[in-house]
């Protein structure tokens, strides 16, 4: 199907938005009267330009407070709406958007309604213009989908249509039963579609609007459900998208205009109407690699973890520590930066790596280039929106290229191990890429995506969204930080699973090791809270351990001082705990706040 994308959703300039949706793939865009009024170009260039991109103006919009009013104020309305078909003549856009009265002066009758909107749709057809009516969810008395159509029906004209929008209609709907009468309406008569997903929120609707709407695949609402009642209608214009966001009116537009064609590509896909390469879920993590300007500082701690340098690169200054199933390999390349040791990539056990990076690439997150010697393994890697690169890799499997024989073993005394795997991996977001991150996991990796969770730092929220498979050998929690400035937030780290936390942390501190001081108040509450044996809890207290309990099981962890922007965590999962002791992480993070206070240099 053909896709577009409404201007207000990308930011910049008209002519930076134009290029943006023409570079991501789109086949058009809604024209936003804001973006024009605001442009130096005529409407003729600005038709010029579109062509030269190879866009159509599908829409141009919107047109308020039309119907329902006193004479008068309605013959000021068709003077208004001549100048916009003249403008609109000019522009070569065919369709307008007419939205639901919210003016103080219309009244409640539907008879008088679609009697003004049949006299605005004769004036637009004498321009070659169709009308499509829109019900805002906050419309003076029309706010439903189901009541813009019985007055588009009552008006009986060819050149007045509806416009169903998804925020409207599923942020006032109860049910899937809201939705079947979308079937009732003839697809002919349905002029535009225009689709949002947005995070369910308590709050004022036209709020919500405003500022919290998202891509389809990164809220709460089935808007693949509803494109598919629309679809069962005959609607074959455009899916498009008209998203109102503050975060992505403030980054940069082709990045945005990238997420969101990746969006329409997943919602069709969901809607039945478009086949992608299926999915190949990671099913571990074979490798987290670090960077860095200096191997001491990462290598002495992955020695007081418990690994052991086993293999180096055959033509990279790429060393592999291993311990149990958990690998990190730590490059001293020209590439390193200079602010210390960085998360730069994971290597991700896959079923079919072929198959996956056919998935990624239809996704539009291109295979990422790579100097490989002619002995290297042949692997593929995809970039995160956070840059991250993804390998898709396997290790040690017949038939398989194995990432591990680009590794020559070097002698080495096996340490004591308490690690067993790889528990999940913390990849803190940039401010302007979580929701593009959840929807890449979900939709290019094949993960699950959980709930979303807001965790209290001590300068702000954090807003943090796990993405898992389906056995949780993989898992990623995905963060947004709340403090910019400091290397804390920004700071990943890597989970690593053990039998017994507190056999872990004594060996971590006993060769040399320092886990992270927490609060003595926290272990007071923990009294409270749960009963313990008896010198449980002075353990935990001693060694810095955290804990927590839910439905399922106990999990029990402890962090390492932090190296550059790296540094690890030792879990313990019993009894089925799925969580990550998000009720602790307001602990951890101030913790972190005080250590990182304690190494900033001072003046003088």
């Amino acid at each position: 199907m053909r896709t577009s994308i409404a201007t207000v959703s990308l930011s910049g300039s008209l002519t930076e938005k134009l290029t943006a949706a023409a570079r991501a793939g789109f086949d058009g865009v809604e024209i936003f009267e804001n973006d024009l009024l605001a442009s130096p170009l005529t409407p003729e260039e600005i038709r010029a330009r579109c062509a030269d991109l190879g866009l159509s103006i599908d829409l141009y919009q919107p047109m308020r407070d039309i119907e329902a009013v006193p004479a008068e104020e309605f013959a000021r309305n068709l003077r208004r709406a001549r100048h916009k078909f003249e403008l609109m003549d000019r522009l070569g856009a065919d369709t307008v958007l007419v939205c639901s009265s919210v003016s103080p002066l219309a009244v409640d009758d539907d008879a008088l309604a679609a009697g003004q909107l049949s006299e605005l749709a004769d004036l637009a057809q004498d321009f070659g213009v169709r009308v499509a009516y829109e019900a805002l969810a906050w419309g003076r008395y029309v706010s439903t989908y189901d009541h813009a159509w019985r007055i588009v029906e009552a008006a009986g004209h060819p050149a007045l249509g509806t416009c169903l929008d998804s925020f409207h209609i599923l942020s006032r709907s109860s049910g899937p039963k809201d939705l079947e009468g979308i079937e009732d309406i003839p697809g002919e008569k349905i002029f535009f579609l225009q689709l949002a997903d947005a995070p369910l929120l308590g709050m004022d609707v036209l709020q919500w609007s405003r500022h919290h709407r998202c891509f389809p695949g990164q809220g709460g609402f089935d808007v693949a459900g509803l494109v598919k009642h629309v679809l069962r209608t005959g609607y074959d214009g455009p899916l498009s998208l008209e998203v109102f966001n503050d975060v992505f009116r403030q980054a940069e537009a082709g990045p945005t205009a990238v997420d969101a064609r990746r969006s329409l590509l997943i919602l069709q896909e969901e809607a039945g109407v478009r086949a992608l390469p299926a999915p190949a879920a990671p099913t571990g993590v074979a490798f987290a690699e670090l960077v860095t300007p200096d191997a001491e500082p990462v290598t002495a701690l992955l020695t007081c973890l418990g690994f052991s340098r086993t293999a180096r690169h055959r033509g990279k200054p790429v060393e592999l520590w291993e311990q149990g199933a958990a690998r990190v390999l730590v490059n001293t390349g020209p590439a390193a930066r200079r602010d210390g040791t960085t998360l730069t990539a994971l290597g991700l056990e896959s079923p079919d790596p072929a198959a996956a990076a056919r998935r990624a690439e239809a996704l539009l997150a291109p295979v990422l280039p790579r100097r490989r010697a002619a002995e290297d393994a042949p692997l593929d890697a995809v970039a995160a929106p956070d840059g991250t690169e993804l390998f898709l890799c396997a290790t040690n499997r017949p038939q398989l290229p194995n990432w591990r024989d680009d590794f020559a073993d070097v002698p080495h005394a096996p340490a004591a191990s308490d690690a067993v795997r790889i528990d999940h991996v913390a990849l803190t977001q940039p401010w302007h890429h979580f929701d593009e991150a959840v929807l890449f996991h979900r939709g290019v990796l094949g993960l699950d995506a959980q709930e979303s969770v807001d965790v209290a730092d001590p300068y702000g929220l954090l807003r943090s969204r796990a993405v898992t498979n389906a056995d949780g050998s993989v898992r990623f929690p995905l963060t947004v930080g709340a403090a910019p400035g400091d290397d804390t937030a920004h700071a990943r780290h890597i989970a690593l699973a053990t039998d017994d936390v507190v056999a872990a942390a004594r060996r971590f501190t006993e060769a040399g090791g320092r886990l992270l001081t927490i609060p003595a108040n926290h272990y007071d509450d923990l009294a409270a809270r749960f009963t313990f044996a008896d010198g449980e809890l002075e353990t935990y207290r001693d060694l810095g351990i955290l804990y927590d309990r839910d439905a399922h099981g106990v999990f029990r962890h402890c962090y390492t001082h932090t190296v550059g922007r790296v540094f690890f965590e030792l879990v313990q999962r019993d009894g089925g705990y799925q969580g990550y002791g998000a009720a602790n992480a307001p602990v951890r993070l101030a913790a972190q706040h005080a250590q990182h206070a304690l190494r900033r240099p001072t003046a003088g």
